[in-house]
């Protein structure tokens, strides 16, 4: 039998390479051919995805309801900002400290992961709806912070964000000809972007199908037994929710880019609504759900404000119609009630081709 089943085993993973791989050769041709809004789509959507592999670590995988992942994009976003630059050349009275850009990145990630740190004790011991309120008040603090420390944010009107530079490449708006075709921004930071995502996304992955993984799963299904194993509860709660910041931060510093502004607006509470969206829709607990339900929550309202003069009931702002944003919003909500309600295992099942069974008993 085990004969039978290996020549359609092998046929599945030489089936799937070629898929991967020519996924792979698509995503680095694309900024050869598709023009600035579809790479600034697509760039969004990476550091989204990014982000929501880091919470859906820490919800989906460990069950830690979090609120307040907007903030720790903040931080990751406005500590960039204030590492690379330069506040004595900017003129424009904002502190900076003038570091190397790509120094000022790892900085911005790592202090990320310090303000989940100090935060942990709290998440090592909540759980469910209470943890979800603690994690909302960091949103109130980060925006309070965000609106009056001036002299770090720029208060209401943000500041520039100075372009990443590594290995003598600027990621700016500067062309740089590559088989004669000009190399702005959005197309320099989409490889950047690309290597950023498949690495943390290996990294979590890794993480899942450990020991680790095994151990976050144990808590999120039952702590009591989990604890009654061996399984450091405490301790894995807090260090999950500080991988958790670090992946928010990272985003946060590759959205800043793409960005080229930070203002404090965005990050506030409807982005970790937004991200809760991510894992919902796409599927909890699977790197690959974060990464297509980031797809679909980012990508959706960009396509709405670019064809609202060709969508019923769907205006430009102001015009007396449904704003493309809010009709986002209407959409993937809609999303999250019927994932739940009809596909417990999000999209992620669709994409595989697998259907999802609830009860354990039903016949295979």
């Amino acid at each position: 039998m085990s004969e039978a089943l290996a020549g359609p085993l092998r046929f599945a993973t030489r089936t799937r390479t070629y898929v991967w791989a020519a996924g792979a050769l698509l995503l680095l041709a694309l900024p050869f051919y598709l023009d600035r809004f579809w790479l600034q789509a697509g760039l969004f959507a990476m550091a989204a995805a990014i982000g929501a592999i880091g919470i859906n670590l820490l919800t989906g995988s460990t069950g830690q309801l979090s609120m307040g992942h907007a903030f720790f994009l903040a931080v990751g976003a406005y500590g960039y900002c204030v590492f690379a630059a330069d506040g004595g050349d900017a003129g424009d009275g904002l502190t900076g400290l003038g570091l190397p850009t790509w120094l000022a990145a790892v900085l911005a990630v790592l202090v990320a992961g310090l303000a989940g740190g100090v935060f942990s004790p709290i998440a090592g011991r909540l759980r469910g709806a209470y943890l979800g309120i603690a994690t909302l008040a960091l949103i109130f603090i980060g925006q309070h912070v965000l609106f009056n420390a001036r002299d770090l944010t720029g208060g209401f009107n943000g500041r520039d964000v100075p372009p990443l530079s590594l290995f003598g490449l600027t990621f700016d708006d500067r062309e740089l000809l590559v088989a004669n075709v000009p190399f702005g921004s959005a197309e320099k930071l989409w490889y950047a972007g690309l290597v950023l995502l498949l690495g943390c996304g290996l990294f979590a992955r890794g993480v899942l199908r450990g020991r680790p993984g095994r151990a976050m799963n144990a808590i999120r299904d039952h702590r009591i037994a989990a604890g009654v194993i061996g399984v450091p509860v405490a301790r894995y709660r807090a260090a999950v929710f500080v991988l958790s910041s670090m992946y928010a931060g990272l985003a946060g510093v590759l959205l800043a880019l793409v960005f080229q502004r930070t203002v404090p607006d965005y990050f506030g509470i409807t982005l970790s609504l937004e991200y809760l969206a991510m894992i919902v829709i796409g599927g909890l607990g699977s790197v690959s759900g974060a990464v297509i339900g980031a797809v679909f929550v980012s990508v959706l309202p960009q396509l709405l404000t670019r064809y609202s003069d060709a969508l019923p009931l769907v205006s430009a702002p102001g015009t007396g119609g449904i704003a493309p944003g809010e009709a986002s919003r209407y959409l993937y909500g809609a999303a999250v009630v019927a994932v739940v309600l009809f596909l417990p295992g999000g999209l992620v099942r669709v994409a595989a081709g697998r259907r999802f069974r609830t009860d354990p008993g039903e016949k295979r």
